[in-house]
């Protein structure tokens, strides 16, 4: 492991504190491209224009259209908490706008795979629905639209993914990601999406005068989804998607929120009061996500849809349960995929032994549902793009495998797995995803070959440097910002996937090391002369005497008090 420094430009540190920003936290935002106070302005007028999204407009008149003739709308969504805030974003906001007629299908991982299929679109017709609108879906899903326009539904797609080489012969689409389309934020979301259609929309009933600028609902109820789901599906935060998450988080900390969002800060035993961007990638985001992997996204999306506290609660005690069967299964199938993973390992000219430039493996017993989760630790163990795969679970497809890969900066996931299936035509019979994850099914009797084709292209692509593990940090931190209320200054801030949380390094003195749990190490160090406690979660082996730490600051309360120390991320040594 290599850790380095961030080049932290002078010119404009100097210039963020004049503009009267914190000196800590104009360094953290110089690090990170910010160029002037201007740019951290999150408010709601600054945010990008809907107009500027290629389809809203056209979204606007067909929803609006559907609104006024009364027309059934069936939302299609997606598994996982993007798709789950997506679709209860698109069903508050669409009855807010006036729709009497919203209701939403969610397919099934197992049963019904991905996206907008063609039996998930009989479905929709056999339900009664006039038009059928996807929510972080639906721009690979072209034998799916197909089949829904064969049935008389329009079709209205909203998706953030990458299209394949043929669009879907939807009525709109709504993708900043489609040919065409000059919206300078390509990473929002799928929820961030929706919300900017029901924005469109909102400016087309104004023009209709269904309402006016002062009777018009406020959309901006629908923000603390829209921040929840941004975060958890690990999308790059540009300044876009930070002003939507700084929104959300505003309303959130104010106790303005949906009943389902505060029983889940409640089921994980955080305060919404203090809420942060850490709480919905690691407390509420797993907790919705569990129910698609394990459950039914129904009892995700159904928590976010009431407003009934009590009901709210009930939802997010299930959630929390099947989040923990979650990590038991995920446990076990993280053990076996380590062991597979040192399988590949080869030993190199000095005799020791290290990971192929890729990594993919399979166990009869792995849990599709969990798949993902676990490339992700085996990716972050081995620093390697890592596939993981499980049987298919759907009827009479017993066997195709489903995979779930993770990838590492530098690999694009996606176009590599385009290069595999152009390399060996007929071994991958779906792919799809984007740079840093991707989904795909393989036959069983092709998993060898598709393992083999994917660390050859990992093997061409990828240099050596980019498979050493590198922690981009901060450097040193003065002593002076060495204090809890900074602590909190920092966890204030939106931080996340492309704008990371502030990390620092510098050489420390271990005074002392012990585990505790049995798989922590908890230490106490010397930092500048001054003795500090800190804790390296999930890391077993102990440390030298002086060593070069990566760590956050973070906050350990105990019978009351609170006291700073440090989160070890990584060590050099």
């Amino acid at each position: 492991m290599k850790i380095i420094a961030r080049e932290i430009p002078p010119r404009t540190v100097w210039a963020l504190e004049q503009a009267g920003v914190h000196p800590l936290l104009a360094r953290l935002f110089a690090a990170r491209g910010v160029r002037a106070k201007e740019e951290l302005d999150d408010g709601l007028a600054r945010l990008l224009a809907p107009d500027t999204l290629r389809g809203t407009h056209e979204a606007a008149v067909l929803l609006a259209d559907a609104i006024a003739q009364d027309k059934r709308l069936c939302i299609v969504a997606d598994y996982d908490c993007d798709g789950a805030t997506a679709c209860a974003v698109g069903v508050r906001g669409l009855r807010l706008l006036g729709a009497k007629h919203v209701s939403y299908l969610v397919p099934d991982r197992v049963v019904d795979g991905y996206g907008l299929t063609p039996p998930i679109a009989e479905r929709v017709a056999d339900s009664g629905a006039d038009m059928l609108i996807t929510v972080d879906n639906g721009i690979a899903s072209v034998e799916g639209v197909a089949a829904a326009k064969v049935r008389g539904l329009q079709v209205l797609v909203t998706d953030h993914h990458l299209p394949g080489p043929e669009l879907p012969s939807a009525d709109v689409l709504v993708n900043p990601n489609q040919p065409g389309c000059e919206f300078e934020s390509k990473s929002i979301a799928g929820v961030g999406v929706m919300f900017y259609v029901l924005l469109a929309l909102r400016s087309e009933l104004r023009k209709r005068r269904v309402f006016d600028t002062a009777s018009q609902p406020k959309l901006d109820a629908l923000l603390p989804l829209v921040a929840l789901g941004t975060v958890a599906d690990v999308v790059k935060l540009d300044a876009n998607n930070r002003r939507l998450v700084a929104q959300g988080l505003r309303r959130i900390r104010a106790g303005a929120m949906p009943a389902g969002v505060a029983a889940l800060f409640k089921a994980a035993g955080r305060n919404a009061c203090v809420a942060t961007t850490f709480d919905f990638g690691f407390a509420l985001g797993p907790r919705i996500n569990a129910a698609g992997r394990l459950a039914d996204m129904t009892l995700g999306i159904e928590c976010l849809l009431t407003d009934d506290a009590g009901r709210a609660e009930e939802l997010a005690r299930m959630l929390d349960g099947i989040n923990r069967e979650r990590r038991d299964i995920e446990g076990g199938m993280r053990d076996q995929a380590l062991l597979l993973a040192e399988s590949l390992f080869a030993t190199d000219g000095e005799g020791i032994e290290a990971p192929p430039p890729a990594i993919s493996v399979f166990d009869a017993g792995f849990h599709e549902g969990v798949v993902g989760i676990v490339a992700s630790r085996i990716k972050d163990r081995f620093h390697r793009p890592t596939f993981v795969f499980a049987a298919s679970g759907a009827p009479g497809k017993e066997q195709e495998l489903k995979g779930s890969g993770r990838s590492i900066p530098g690999f694009h996931l996606r176009d590599a797995l385009d290069l595999v299936a152009k390399r060996h035509p007929g071994v991958l019979l779906r792919f799809g995803g984007h740079a840093m994850a991707a989904g795909c099914t393989v036959a069983r009797e092709h998993f060898e070959t598709f393992e083999k084709g994917f660390a050859q292209v990992a093997g061409e692509w990828l240099a050596e440097a980019a498979l050493t593990r590198q922690i981009e940090t901060d450097g040193p931190i003065s002593r002076e910002y060495m204090r809890i209320d900074l602590v909190d200054t920092l966890h204030r801030e939106v931080w996340g996937q492309g704008f990371a949380p502030p990390t620092f390094s510098e050489e420390v003195e271990v005074v002392s090391q012990r585990l505790v749990g049995e798989k922590h190490l908890s230490l106490k160090l010397r930092h500048q002369g001054q003795p500090i406690d800190a804790i390296w979660f999930s890391h077993t082996e102990p440390l030298p005497p002086r060593v070069k730490l990566a760590f956050r600051l973070d906050a350990d309360e105990w019978q009351g008090v609170r006291r700073l120390r440090f989160l070890v991320e990584g060590a050099e040594f």
